[in-house]
Order: C-alpha cells, then structure tokens, then sequence
C-alpha cells in the first residue's frame, strides 16, 4: 500500500509545494511506491517526479533532483510495517525464550526487505509473488535462505507450514534469473543431518554458482522448552558426523569447482573438540554474520596485528579483564596468552561466564544477560578496564543486554570502565593496548 510521509524538511521543494506531515506518497517516476526499496530502486534517476496525495484529496507533482529524496521521511525505516514469520519451526529460538524480556525479541521476523538491508535470513514462506517479481526485476542480491532441508515434506514437517515445501521452488526462480543466495540448514540431530545433510548439500549444489554458499549451523536449545517438540543436542560424536559430511562433500564439490560451496559453523568445531580450519577454508567468508569462521578470522586479525607492533610500543599501565561466554573461552586464552608472552608485565584475566539464564546448552557470547555476568563476575573485577564483546549489546547506540540490564548500570556495579570490542582481531589487540577509540 502506498506510505505516509512523516516529515518534510523545511525550506524545502516538498514544503514549498504543499507537502504536508500525513500526506502520501504514491509513486516517483510513474513507479508505485510501497516501501524503502522501491523508494531507494526509483528514487536513482537524476531528476525525479514524485506523485504526492494532499490530505485534502489533491494529488501534486513534486519535480525534484535525486538528492532530494532524503528532503521526505517515513515513520519506520522500512516505510511499512515487517512482515511476520509463518512458521512454526520445531528449533524455533524465540519459542524456547521465558517471559519478561523485551517485546521486540519476541517478533518472528520473515522479511525479504531485512534479508537485503541487514543479512537476515528468509524461508521463502512468507514471501508474496509480487515480491519474488520484484527481486528478480531489481536483482537484489544477494538473498540469504534459511533452507533447513532439500527435502520437500521433512522442511514442511520441520517449518509446521505445509506450503515450506513448495516454497523452494523459489530458490530454482532466483538460480533462473542469477540471483545469488547463501543458505543455511539449521541442523538437528537425527532429524536433518546424516544423509538427509548430504541429500541438501548436493541438491543445493544444483543451484551452483546462484546459491554461493551454505552453512551447517546447529539447532540452540535453551532450558525453557516446556510443550514443544523433544530435540537433542549435538555431541563431541554427532557434531564430528556433521563436519564429516561437509568435508566429504566439500571434496568433491570442489575437485570440480576449485572451491568450497559449504561449511559448518563454528560451534560444530567447538562441540567436536576439532581444531577450526585455515581462513583460506572459508573462501572470503559468505557466512561470517552467521558465525562460520569468526574464529578463525579473529585468530589471523589478532596474530597479524601482533607481529606488526612496534618493538617500542607498550601497553598502558592498567588491569584488564576480558568476559567472554564458554564457547569462545579457549581461543581468548590463546590470545590472550601470545599477548602476555610479548608483554609480561600486563595484568590480563580472562572469566568465563557459563549461560545460566538459556542454560549451558547456549555457549555463545551474544546470547549472555546482564544478570549472568554481574552475579559471575562481582567478585572477580577489582577495578581497571574490562573488555566485553559488542555482541553481547543490542546496538552501539542502545547499550543494553538481553535483560534490558545497561552497560553502565554493570559499570557501575564493577567500579570499572567496561568497553565493547567487536569481532575484530586489531580491534582486540588496540583495547589490549589501552589504546583510546579501540571500541
């Protein structure tokens, strides 16, 4: 439906031309106008015409240059409202969270505008044929996929949506018509993997150069799983299963292609007590947002950044700790570890914080509550700078964790300066150094 405008600047083409707050916008160019791609795909031509319904009922043309565009704002970024998810997926995370915490964590989002503004990933199930028209037409790509199975009737079973199976027939559309795509299966164990894994993994392959990568990500459980399906979770044996099925097909995959097409995410690696792979593995890293070789990734940033220190170059004199979830723990020791063997003099703890809020099943840093870290660590911070992954926050500009506790509420608790570090290997080693904007 065409979208109301929420602002006009002042002084400019729009207002001068009667444009008002609560007006809509029909189209620019002649092109309908129903959220923020068709606007930024039409708004590209240099002079624009945009076709403005008055609350009065008159419609007005604005003719104006492409800079203007930014002159008229919208309610939401989307220009719409988000399109909310059909399924009922048996490994659904949302439906395994507890009460209390934010509302917004609890929308099941399925959007394919999301998919292109931010990498989140689709099932294709929600998706209208004006929408697949319309990715085809602007050849938005590349789509991300939550595929989960190749199999028509498993993925239907799996999605509790009867059409889940049909709606790959999509994924053959956009292959048709070079869209590029990377996918995912999110794996349960004796459920999707095993054979049912190699039968998606070669159909996937299919599709081959449109789907430009798939990950094996597996199912997280947390303890609040009352009336829903019964899962496992994955073991040091079965998660091996897995990375053993990737690598087979990855063997022959790429004896023909000279390239990996799949991976299994990192937590498989992790679970099976398996060194990670080489960052040459993962082929420029089509699936980091997913946490397929953060780890490795991180590795070679922090290593590379290492060794081009300055032989004068010293860390500040101060006490650092560094939280990090279980998952993660191991790989922070050993850089931490190299720091210390160049800099003995730093003070550096590093504290593990086991997930007691999901339940230990849930080891990544992204998914730890304020609460969790401030009862593990109250008495283990004395004083100094503690460095957290940014993931653990929802945004740079909202510091707040999961359970809306904020990151100065737990500075304040600590008597210490906290400082988010993202998923950067120099990043890590600037806030290691005490070096000022390494956030």
């Amino acid at each position: 439906m065409p979208v109301v405008i929420d602002s006009v600047k002042k002084g400019s083409i729009f207002e001068k031309a009667g444009v008002r707050t609560g007006d809509t916008l029909l189209s620019v160019n002649r092109n309908a106008i129903f959220d923020v791609l068709d606007y930024q795909f039409y708004c590209d031509d240099a002079r624009l015409t945009f076709s403005v319904k008055r609350q009065d009922g008159k419609t007005v043309s604005v003719f104006a240059p492409k800079r203007a565009q930014g002159d008229i704002g919208f309610q939401t970024y989307l220009m719409d409202s988000h399109q909310r998810c059909r399924n009922r997926c048996v490994f659904c995370f949302v439906d395994q969270m507890p009460e209390g915490l934010r509302k917004s964590l609890y929308f099941k989002d399925d959007d394919s505008r999301l998919s292109f503004l931010f990498g989140n990933y689709i099932t294709l199930t929600a998706i209208s044929e004006r929408e697949v028209d319309r990715i085809i037409k602007m050849h938005i790509s590349p789509v991300n996929i939550s595929v989960h199975t190749m199999n028509p009737e498993l993925r239907a079973w799996m999605m509790g949506n009867r059409h889940a199976g049909r709606a790959l027939s999509i994924l053959h559309r956009f292959a048709e018509a070079d869209i590029g795509m990377n996918t995912q299966l999110v794996l349960c164990p004796g459920i999707n993997d095993g054979q049912e894994l190699y039968y998606s993994l070669e159909e996937l392959s299919k599709l081959y150069p449109a789907v430009q990568s798939i990950a094996a990500i597996p199912v997280g459980l947390t303890k609040f799983r009352e009336n829903l399906p019964e899962l496992r979770p994955y073991t040091k044996e079965t998660a091996r299963d897995v990375i053993r099925t990737v690598d087979e097909f990855n063997a022959h995959f790429s004896y023909f292609n000279k390239k990996n097409l799949a991976y299994a995410a990192d937590e498989f690696y992790l679970k099976a007590e398996l060194p990670m792979p080489g960052t040459d593995y993962y082929d420029g890293f089509p699936q980091l947002d997913n946490g397929v070789g953060l780890c490795a990734l991180l590795k070679e940033e922090f290593f590379a950044a290492l060794a081009d220190l300055q032989a004068e170059e010293t860390p500040a004199a101060k006490t650092l700790s560094l939280i990090t979830g279980e998952a993660a723990y191991d790989l922070m020791r050993e850089l931490t570890g190299a720091f210390l063997q160049r800099f003995p003099q730093a003070d550096i703890t590093v504290l593990r914080i086991k997930n007691r809020f999901f339940g230990e099943n849930v080891t990544v840093a992204g998914l730890l509550t304020g609460k969790d870290i401030l009862e593990q660590c109250r008495k283990k911070i004395k004083g100094g700078t503690v460095l957290i992954p940014s993931v653990m926050l929802k945004s740079q500009s909202e510091q707040i964790f999961l359970d809306d506790i904020t990151l100065d509420e737990l500075q304040k608790e600590f008597g210490a300066a906290i400082v988010p570090v993202p998923n950067d290997g120099y990043q890590l080693l600037d806030a290691l150094m005490g070096k000022e904007g390494a956030s």
